[in-house]
C-alpha cells in the first residue's frame, strides 16, 4: 500500500480553506499579553476612579471648614480690633457720647421760671452803698479769700452809666462772684456724695433715686458713672467771670439787662432774646432767664454736658488725675468751640483773666450759711 506524505503547508492550505486559523506560540504569547496588559489597565483606571470618587467628599468638606474657620478668624478680628479702637477712643476721651436730653439737662434751670415776679431790680449806687456798708470789697476778698454769701438776682440798669470802667468791672465782679461760688459749692456736694456712693458696697433707695437724678441732670447714659464723675465737676471762678465779662461786656449789654443772660447761650426754641443784628436766615435766641442765678447754672450745666466741651472736661479731668489746681489759662484754650470766632475767643479769655488777675479769686471760699455745709464744702 503506497503511502502518502501530506506536508505542513498542505495542512494549513487545506483548514486556511475550510475557514480554520492556526495560531502559532509567539501569537498566542502575544495575545495573552495584551489581553493581560488590557485587564491591568482596566483594573487601574478603575481603581483611580473609585478612590476619586471616595475622596472627593473629603476635600470638599475639609474645604469648607477651612474657609469657615477662615471667615470666623477674620470676623472675630474685626471685632476685636473694633474693640480696640473703641477702648482706645474711650480712654482719649475718658467719657462717653450721649445725646442730651434738654428738658432734663436743665430741669432745675427751668424752675426759676416758676419764681414770683416780685425781684427787685436795685439801682447801681444803691448795691455799692449796700456793699460798703457791709465792707464786701475785692481788694479783700484778694487778700483774706472768703466771701459772705450776698445774691443779687438782677443787675442794675445803671450798668452802662457808670464812667469809670474799673468801677463797673469790680460792681459787675462783686455782683456774680458769689453766685457763681455758690453754683460751684452744690457741685463740691453733689461730688463728694457721688465719691460717697461709689465707695459703697450696696446703697439705699434714696442714694439710687439720686443718682438716677444726676444721670438724668448731666446728661449720662446706661448709668456710666465714669462720665458723671467727669461730667460733675466745677468751672474755675476766674474763666466763669472772664467768659461772662466777654459776653456782656461786663454787664452792660442788652441780653444782661433784658434777659439776665451772662454768657450768651442760644436757643432754637422756647424763650429767649433775638439779637438785633440777625440775619433773616438766622433761627437762633439769646437764652433769657428770669435770674441771675438761673444763667450762671445754665452755663455751668452747658460746659459739663454738650458735646462741643469734650476736650474741656478731659483736660479738666487730666488735672484732676493728676492732682493739679483747675488752672483758667489752661483750660481756656479748650473753649475754642464756644464762639464762632474760635481760636480768637480763647486768647480773649485769656486777656481777660490775666489783665484783670481774676485768678485770684479760683481759691476763694463763700461762706457757707449753714455749719453742716461748713463741713461739706
Amino acid at each position: 500500500m503506497k503511502k502518502n506524505n501530506i506536508t505542513l503547508s498542505e495542512v494549513k492550505k487545506f483548514l486556511k480553506k475550510k475557514g480554520l486559523v492556526i495560531l502559532s506560540k509567539n501569537s498566542i504569547r502575544l495575545s495573552l499579553d495584551n489581553s493581560f496588559k488590557n485587564f491591568y489597565y482596566t483594573a487601574l483606571c478603575s481603581l483611580v476612579l473609585i478612590m476619586f470618587f471616595y475622596t472627593l467628599p473629603i476635600f470638599i468638606n475639609l474645604k469648607d471648614n477651612v474657609a469657615f474657620k477662615a471667615k470666623e478668624v477674620q470676623n472675630k478680628s474685626k471685632e476685636k480690633l473694633e474693640r480696640v479702637l473703641k477702648k482706645k477712643d474711650s480712654d482719649a476721651n475718658n467719657e462717653s457720647i450721649d445725646v442730651l436730653n434738654s428738658a432734663e439737662v436743665f430741669e432745675d434751670v427751668f424752675k426759676f421760671d416758676d419764681l414770683p415776679s416780685d425781684t427787685v431790680r436795685l439801682s447801681a449806687s444803691t448795691i455799692q452803698q449796700l456793699f460798703k456798708d457791709t465792707n464786701y470789697n475785692l481788694r479783700n476778698v484778694r487778700k483774706n479769700k472768703v466771701v459772705k454769701p450776698r445774691f443779687l438776682s438782677l443787675l442794675p440798669n445803671e450798668m452802662k452809666m457808670i464812667e469809670s470802667t474799673k468801677e463797673r468791672k469790680n460792681l459787675f465782679i462783686q455782683i456774680i462772684l458769689p453766685l457763681i461760688l455758690e453754683e460751684n459749692n452744690q457741685i463740691k456736694i453733689d461730688r463728694k456724695k457721688l465719691f460717697s456712693i461709689l465707695n459703697k458696697k450696696s446703697n439705699s433707695n434714696l442714694e439710687k433715686r439720686w443718682l438716677d437724678k444726676k444721670f438724668r441732670q448731666y446728661g449720662v447714659k446706661n448709668k456710666d458713672f465714669l462720665t458723671l464723675k467727669i461730667r460733675m465737676d466745677e468751672v474755675p471762678v476766674s474763666l466763669a467771670i472772664a467768659q461772662a465779662a466777654k459776653e456782656t461786656g461786663w454787664g452792660t449789654s442788652r441780653f444782661a439787662l433784658e434777659g439776665n443772660a451772662l454768657f450768651g447761650q442760644w436757643t432754637y426754641s422756647g424763650a429767649g432774646i433775638t439779637p438785633l443784628n440777625a440775619e433773616s436766615d438766622q433761627t437762633h435766641k439769646v437764652m433769657k432767664f428770669k435770674i441771675l442765678k438761673a444763667s450762671i447754672r445754665a452755663y455751668q450745666r452747658n460746659l459739663n454736658t454738650h458735646s462741643s466741651y469734650k476736650d474741656f472736661r478731659k483736660a479738666r479731668s487730666e488735672l484732676r488725675g493728676n492732682d493739679e489746681k483747675l488752672d483758667s489759662m489752661i483750660l481756656a484754650d479748650y473753649l475754642d468751640k464756644y464762639a464762632e470766632t474760635g481760636e480768637e475767643y480763647t486768647k480773649i479769655i485769656k486777656q481777660i483773666i490775666k489783665q484783670n488777675e481774676l485768678r485770684d479769686f479760683d481759691d476763694v471760699r463763700l461762706l457757707p450759711t449753714k455749719i453742716k455745709l461748713k463741713n461739706l464744702i
